[in-house]
This record gives C-alpha cells, structure tokens and sequence, in this order.
C-alpha cells in the first residue's frame, strides 16, 4: 500500500510489478534545440494521448536556454504551461521532469505544486532536481557546489508547508513564522520523485522520495540500481525513467541505439519495455524528438500497439492495487 494510492495522477501511473507509459512534451520531433511548439497541435495531441490511454503527460524545467547544451524543452514555464494542460486534459497524469529545485524558492514551487494539484483535480506528479546546467548558476546568482543541501532544504520546506498549517520553518532560503501557505493539497502531501542522485545517496532518495526517476542505462544496470534502491524502503515506491525512441514503419525493425534510446520497430520496442518491467521498472517517459515520421502516426501506433501491453492504470485496476 502506498500513500497516494488515492492520488488521481499517482494511482493511474504506478503500481507495484506494473509499468505504464507516458509521453514527454513537446508532442514532436525537431532538429536542433529548440521546437515548434504550435499549442492548438499540442492540445491536439494530448487530447489524443489522453484518449489513448497513456498514464502521464510530462514537461520539463529548462530556464534557460544554454546553445552549448541544447534541447530547451517545451520551451514555456512548466507551471503556466501545466495550467494550460489541465484546463484541456480530464484524466491523465501530469508530471514534471524535472523541477529545478535549487534555482527556485521552496515556496513559490510549494504553491505552484499545491496550485496545479487542485486545478486538475490531483494529477500532478512531481520530478524534481538539483539542475546541471552551468550558465544557469550564475544566472540566479546560486553557488553550483550548494546543490545538494538546496535540495534537500527544498523538499523539506515543501513536505511541511503542504502537511502543516502555520508551519515555523527557519531554514537557508525561508523565514517562515506568521504567515501560512494555501492551497493545501487534499492529502496534505503531493507525490514527489527524485530524478537522478541530485547530489544525494541512494539511502537518502529510498528514504525521502516518493520514488526515483532515472536515465535510460544498460538494463542490468538498471536492475541493480533498483534492487539496491529498494532495499533502502520497505514500502513500495515506484521507478521511472526517460527513453528516446524514433519508431520505424518496420514493426521488427531491430534497435540501433540513438541518444538516450533507439530506433526501434514496435515489436522489438514492447520486449525491450517488458524487459525493463521485468527488472523492476513502474514507468517509461517516451521522447520523440528524433522521430522521422509524422509525430501523429506514431503516437497512433504506440497507442494502438504498444498501449494495451502496458495500460493505465484505472477503475478496477486501482481497486485491486
């Protein structure tokens, strides 16, 4: 039993020996760094996934535009564009992946979690991160080598001013002692997944985590990486990782590896992600920027195909977790 299994967001993407699948914004694939970014298309698409049963809708925090590091994302403020998603989505999960703990306050993402959470009536997942992209330090005038115990600050104001009404909080970036923060999310708690190590031990993140999002790696890495993860937690907390796929027209088009994934055929791609369900995975974000074919046909064809192999989780599925 975990804690938000009456979280709407939480619910319909993890249960325990069940992956789900979930697609990244922005809906298209793009040369270069930075995409198109056509909302009514977008909205049109995430429509389309919703109805295809996918779990999970995911953004990305990039508040800056380094060219040295490229891909920028959805390019929009993940909270404004969040709102946006919620007004035309009902039921699918929405996640961020991830939110830049360290160049943000605490209470501003405190508020903005708590915000959307309620707006689309509890279906946010929250991936944070400590950052690692150099320019962007500087830039909010934050001290690279201070990521670790920024996060750690982070969460922990964040967890007692959702869980607490008038909390005192003294801590590095906050001096809270009048004053409350609302909206309160309805659990008094949103999920939250660490992404990456964000400077911490594995100890840490089993312990303090909702669960661990992670990169696409070797599968027997990845297998070891959970097993010793979870022996950290006696309870279940699910693990999701990013994969780039660029879908070929060949069904059993065999994987060539591209960054961070594959060009892949359906078929070969469904035994590739029962394999990593196999080793312990609760959910996959699938990129597809480096597509060559229409973004349209292959979110069809995920959804037709690969879809049912690994559904949403809803109605008596949620029931029997």
């Amino acid at each position: 039993m975990n804690k938000f299994e009456n979280h709407k967001g939480f619910s319909r993407m993890f249960k325990e020996n069940h992956l789900t699948l979930g697609l990244f914004f922005p809906l298209e694939s793009y040369a270069g760094s930075i995409p198109e970014m056509n909302i009514e298309k977008q909205m049109k698409l995430a429509k389309r996934a919703e109805e295809l049963n996918f779990a999970a809708l995911f953004v990305r925090d990039v508040p800056m535009y380094d060219p040295h590091f490229g891909d920028v994302g959805q390019m929009y403020d993940p909270w404004v564009y969040l709102g946006y998603i919620a007004a035309h989505t009902q039921n699918i999960a929405l996640g961020t992946a991830s939110v830049i703990l360290t160049l943000r306050h605490p209470l501003h993402v405190a508020k903005a979690a708590a915000s959307v959470d309620h707006i689309s009536g509890e279906r946010l997942v929250l991936g944070v991160a400590t950052g690692d992209r150099p320019i962007e330090f500087p830039a909010f005038s934050v001290d690279f080598e201070e990521r670790g115990p920024l996060f750690q600050e982070a969460l922990s104001v964040m967890r007692k001013v959702w869980g607490e009404n008038f909390p005192a909080i003294r801590t590095q970036r906050v001096e809270m002692s009048l004053g409350d923060l609302l909206p309160k999310p309805r659990l008094s708690d949103i999920p939250v997944l660490v992404t990456g190590h964000s400077s911490q031990s594995v100890e840490w993140i089993a312990q303090n985590g909702d669960g661990w999002m992670y990169y696409p790696r070797n599968v027997q890495f990845q297998a070891e990486l959970i097993k010793n993860w979870r022996s950290y937690t006696d309870q279940f907390k699910p693990f999701s990782q990013s994969l780039y796929i660029d879908l070929m027209e060949d069904p059993n088009h065999r994987p060539v590896p591209i960054h961070l994934g594959f060009r892949i055929g359906r078929n070969p791609l469904i035994e590739f992600i029962q394999f990593l369900k196999s080793v312990g995975v609760n959910h996959v974000i699938i990129n597809l920027k480096y597509g060559h074919r229409p973004v349209e046909e292959v979110i069809e064809e995920l959804g037709e195909e690969v879809l049912p192999h690994f559904p949403a989780i809803t109605g008596k599925q949620q029931e029997n977790s």
